[in-house]
């Protein structure tokens, strides 16, 4: 099951803080290198065997196995370290969102964000609205990870437009 990774921060005002969700990878793409390598080496080391006792042809094909596994993880590290970072300090509310190596931004104004829940059953949706502009946020997460993400957030806005009132 894919569990929420959220990290909360407070940050150096009383009221400002950082959300940070990231997908839960089962293999850091360090390991994955390390897989690949060592799966190669025993991949061409078999074919080397074959090879030696006349049978030539499976090289190509072994070649093509370690081209398309470096294909998937290639993939798959491009994903690994995706993440969106909700920053709220100094009357500003960023959104920073990581999708496969792009980077973007997006600014909003804390006191006028209006967070939007949907669910569906079991799925759950969350975003945020301001002025006419909408952004869905918790895209790394499971339905309890966007529901605990949607709880925090309401939360921390809460206290931030509390604060920042008086």
């Amino acid at each position: 099951m894919n569990e929420a990774r959220i990290e909360v921060r407070t940050l150096d005002s009383s009221t400002g803080f950082s959300l940070t969700t990231r997908r839960n990878c089962s293999m850091p793409p360090q390991a994955l290198v390390w897989l690949l390598v060592f799966t190669a080496c025993l991949s061409f080391a078999i074919g080397i065997g074959f090879a030696s006792v006349g049978a030539w042809p499976v090289l190509p094909f072994i070649g093509l196995e370690v081209a398309a596994l470096a294909t998937a993880f290639f993939s798959h590290a491009r994903r690994a370290a995706d993440y969106e970072r909700i920053v709220v300090r100094d009357g500003e509310m960023r959104i920073e969102v990581r999708d496969a190596g792009r980077t973007s931004v997006y600014s909003f104004h804390p006191g006028w964000v209006r967070l939007l829940t949907q669910r569906a059953g079991e799925d759950v949706r969350i975003g945020v609205r301001s002025h006419g502009r909408e952004l869905e946020i918790g895209r790394h997460l499971d339905a309890p990870g966007r529901s605990l993400l949607a709880a925090e957030l309401a939360g921390r806005l809460k206290r931030y437009r509390d604060g920042n009132s008086s």
